[in-house]
């Protein structure tokens, strides 16, 4: 219990400075992409830090405490996920939270905000299938929700069983990381919109407070990459980090080769990828655990 909590605080503190970081680099190799020098990679913590020195200039009460209980839930998934809890939890954790940013976007009236939560929506419907499929395989290749017993009852990586669930889950992260083409309710880079959608109307601290919750979000959804590859032998983290990383540039090099879609098209080619991808390996699964 006690090393569960130390992972734990471990993940508030320095989840935001690595994903900071990576996002700094995200910049930088997105910009040499693009033939540009690009920002320092200090520069997401530059923009984190001048958002929450500014005033708080909420529309109302409702949209503040709405944006808090979004951070508070992200930690609160984040600490049940590092700290090795029930991982099916985690996820229905992030829905909550999710719910909590959707509800501060409609309590402004804004049409832009209305438009980007319409389009929020379509993410989570999107994504939702293939993040519970992803705790159903986890399950059925380890006999345990928990993520603890998930890393220490494998001596081998869970993605010699969940291939199809751990390529579902890589696709869904573009729409996660709300990078191109699936960045329809609001863009991960601020030059790719005028009006930022289901964030337009929050400002200052309130905005500063969706960054973090987005940092410690990603922190998760990359530490579940990782799971895919853990196991009972400590080399195997090696192995998780580099998966990690991987991933992470597969999605910066889509996100700099591909054009926005419409929301109709990422949902069909979500759940088309978790009908297949995830759906494949669950019958295959059944079939040589049972």
């Amino acid at each position: 219990m006690t090393e569960r909590i130390i992972i734990a605080v471990l993940y508030v503190i320095l989840a935001p400075f690595v994903i900071g970081l990576l996002d700094g680099f995200d910049r930088k190799i997105s910009a040499r992409m693009q033939g540009r020098k690009g920002p320092s990679v200090l520069q997401p913590f530059f923009d984190l830090k001048k958002l929450f020195e500014k005033e708080f200039l909420t529309a109302n009460k409702a949209q503040l405490f709405m944006i808090r209980s979004y951070l508070v839930f992200i930690v609160l998934s984040g600490i049940l996920f590092f700290g090795g809890f029930d991982i099916l939890l985690v996820v229905f954790s992030l829905s909550t939270a999710a719910m909590f940013l959707i509800l501060a976007s409609t309590s402004t009236h804004s049409p832009y905000s209305a438009q980007g939560t319409h389009r929020e929506l379509v993410q989570i419907m999107s994504c939702e299938p293939m993040e519970l499929l992803v705790a159903v395989g986890f399950y059925l290749a380890t006999k345990t929700f928990n993520v603890n017993e998930i890393i220490a009852g494998s001596a081998v990586s869970n993605i010699v069983y969940l291939p199809g669930f751990f390529v579902g889950f890589v696709f869904i992260l573009t729409i996660k990381f709300r990078k191109s083409p699936f960045d329809i309710a609001t863009s991960h880079h601020a030059h790719q919109e005028v009006i930022k959608g289901v964030t337009s109307e929050m400002v200052g601290k309130e905005y500063g407070m969706v960054t973090l919750a987005e940092w410690y979000e990603n922190a998760i959804l990359l530490g579940i990459v990782g799971l895919f590859f853990l196991n009972s032998n400590p080399v195997s983290i090696v192995g998780a980090i580099i998966a990690i990383l991987v991933v992470w540039f597969l999605e910066i090099l889509i996100d700099n080769t591909s054009a926005r879609v419409k929301w109709q098209l990422m949902l069909k080619l979500a759940w088309g990828v978790t009908i297949i991808a995830a759906g494949m390996n669950l019958f295959l699964l059944e079939i040589i655990m049972g």
